[in-house]
């Protein structure tokens, strides 16, 4: 369930919105979302604040939701068109975190998001909410196999970094070594322990974000911001 007009768009746009429910005031501000403007097989069902606040559990719903196909691919399709951008999600539980990955993935530009077994479910609706609509705009992988999964990474010729405190590596000197231009998969651990030493041997290399100032660490989904946007910026040049 894709909640909010932007959602709404998106899906209707990627052609996996299947039916729209919409309350009266909503309809009037975003009336190009429910006339069949952007996809018109898809059919409009108005309903009441109360009934559309039963279905959300956002505390200020929106007024529009739109009822969504399942839009996650097999691992093979993902890495299919030659990815140079893939951020691969280990163990990720918070649905927020989740969300945000995958909208900063969307933006810096990757190619894939992959999610290991034992992550937040890709459906749960604060992580679709959370994505403002960039679950469907890049291929997402969901329970993949870890090992497996960096292993046809690599197969492919990304190189796997693993984003880590200790690492052996900082994100600038990879810079500006030029490495980060190089295919990558980004290897992201679970938010209150980070990767665990089977899973940081799954990488090439282990890369710490450097902090400047006083800061303990990054969160999540913001080390992942940082991490990503420095290979789309290697890349570009």
């Amino acid at each position: 369930m894709a909640e909010g007009p932007q959602a709404v768009r998106e899906a209707l746009v990627a052609g996996a919105a299947e039916l729209i429910l919409c309350t009266d005031r909503a309809a009037a501000r975003h009336p190009e979302l429910i006339d069949g403007a952007v996809d018109p097989s898809v059919p409009g069902v108005g309903v009441s604040d109360a009934d559309l606040a039963a279905l959300t559990d956002s505390s200020t719903p929106q007024g529009i939701v739109a009822l969504c196909r399942t839009v996650d691919v097999p691992l093979e399709s993902a890495l299919a068109g030659g990815s140079r951008l893939i951020v691969c999600c280990a163990e990720i539980r918070d649905p927020g975190n989740a969300g945000t990955v995958i909208r900063c993935a969307d933006a810096a530009g990757a190619d894939a998001v992959i999610l290991s077994h034992a992550s937040v479910d890709l459906y749960n609706p604060k992580t679709v909410r959370a994505t403002t609509g960039s679950l469907f705009h890049l291929p997402i992988v969901v329970d993949a196999d870890l090992p497996d999964a960096l292993s046809r990474c690599r197969d492919g010729g990304l190189q796997v970094l693993a984003a880590a405190g200790g690492g052996d590596a900082d994100l600038d000197q990879l810079s500006r070594a030029g490495e980060l231009a190089r295919p990558t998969v980004w290897l992201m651990g679970n938010e209150a322990h980070g990767l665990d030493q089977d899973q940081l041997g799954l990488a090439d290399r282990a890369v710490a974000v450097p902090i400047y100032g006083r800061a303990e660490s990054l969160n999540l989904s913001t080390a992942a911001a940082v991490c990503l946007y420095a290979s789309a910026f290697a890349q570009r040049v």
